[in-house]
């Protein structure tokens, strides 16, 4: 799956002038190189995530402490997809375990998804700020880091192989579904991708706690009435019969990131 599919702009109109490079993973060029160059001769999860820390495929690795992969449960059947990496993320290493990944664990807890049996990444591995002072504030990531942090997002999900991905925050959405979907309009919809049948997008936790206090609430409900829907669809293809592996085996075509969204037929589900 190249980056193209995914959403991203055509690579001849953003990166003209750079050597095309050719792989599964991308055929796209990238301004910083390709991602690919870094990966492992053994492409399993722990490889993929010591690997991740020599990635020079974008400058962002020039000022975090570490590159931050996913982690979680490697037989996951749900993934969850953030943006990137915060400040606490950096320092400690780990996933969502900062201000934003506390509320998305109550969150979680209030609606009954075990986080332990789940996997958590973010599109971008490397933390994006601007210092203020002692602090390190949040920045969004370019299309262009995106695009070029793509490929270890793509290999994650090719290695996990999930029943269902959770889509959190605009820079998730695009990256799996592609620049048609808007987190607003479309939140606890169903749509469906190269990655898994059931792709849900919704808010990242951060946006519950940046809402004006007058919308917090409001914010907080819905982003728990989408994650209610991803939990009712987790405990239907929990207590299924038959495993993971005979799920993926049955699934049949699916709509293409950046093309037809909606379920495996084509229409988009209910919300």
């Amino acid at each position: 799956m190249s980056p193209r599919r995914a959403g991203f702009p055509p690579a001849e109109k953003l990166f003209r002038g750079y050597p095309l490079t050719g792989s599964r993973s991308t055929t796209s060029v990238l301004a910083f190189g390709s991602a690919t160059q870094f990966f492992p001769p053994r492409r399993t999860l722990p490889a993929l995530a010591r690997a991740v820390q020599d990635c020079r495929a974008c400058p962002l690795y020039e000022h975090a402490t570490q590159a931050v992969f996913g982690e979680g449960k490697r037989d996951a059947r749900l993934v969850m997809v953030g943006e990137v990496p915060g400040d606490q993320e950096d320092l400690q290493g780990h996933v969502f375990v900062g201000a934003a990944g506390k509320m998305l664990d109550r969150c979680l807890a209030e609606v009954g998804l075990p986080r332990e049996e789940l996997w958590l990444t973010n599109a971008v591995k490397h933390f994006k700020f601007e210092p203020r002072g002692k602090r390190r504030i949040h920045k969004k990531p370019t299309t262009t880091e995106v695009q070029a942090c793509f490929p270890w997002l793509e290999m994650e999900l090719e290695k996990l192989q999930p029943e269902m991905i959770v889509c959190l925050g605009a820079t998730a959405i695009r990256a799996v579904l592609g620049p048609k979907v808007a987190v607003v309009r479309d939140h606890g919809k169903v749509f469906s991708s190269e990655w898994a049948p059931w792709v849900m997008p919704t808010y990242h936790p951060s946006a519950l706690l940046r809402a004006p206090d007058d919308q917090r609430d409001a914010t907080r409900q819905i982003f728990l009435a989408d994650l209610r829907l991803a939990a009712r669809r987790y405990g239907e293809i929990s207590s299924s019969t038959g495993t993971k592996r005979d799920a993926h085996d049955t699934r049949g075509m699916r709509a293409q990131p950046g093309g037809d969204h909606g379920t495996r037929h084509g229409t988009r589900g209910a919300r």
